[in-house]
């Protein structure tokens, strides 16, 4: 998803079938945060747009606006959480890797190393030479 900010506020209420002044309420209790041009203008990105959408189908299924909050809190909490799990789930598998390249080739399994092994007597070892 795009997080460039490209849409000023009329167009961005456009296209998620809300008013202006409906944005202007959530960014005022922290629920969007869109960016600012130096002139103050707000630009919305594609993640705001998305995040809107979000709001919209949370409050149509009878949240408050403290209840949208604390389930978008917990989305991101979510997302976070993901990302940090991915990447810990990546780092151990390079150092999964890495042990195994570490690994000597040469070893020969256990079935197979008995035959190199010199001949026991009942109770000393004899050599093969």
């Amino acid at each position: 998803m795009e997080d460039s900010p490209r849409y000023m506020i009329s167009v961005a209420a456009e296209l998620v079938g809300m008013h202006p002044q409906t944005l202007r309420i959530y960014e005022n209790k922290g629920l969007v945060r869109p960016k600012r041009t130096p002139g103050n203008t707000r630009l919305y990105s594609d993640a705001d747009l998305e995040r809107l959408r979000t709001i919209q189908q949370l409050t149509e299924l009878g949240l408050n606006l403290a209840g949208v909050q604390r389930v978008i809190a917990l989305q991101d909490e979510l997302r976070r959480l993901q990302a940090r799990l991915e990447l810990m789930e990546r780092r151990m598998q390079e150092e999964v890797a890495r042990v195994h390249r570490q690994y000597r080739r040469d070893l020969v399994p256990y079935s197979q190393s008995t035959d190199l092994l010199p001949t026991r007597s009942r109770r000393t070892w004899t050599s093969t030479s």
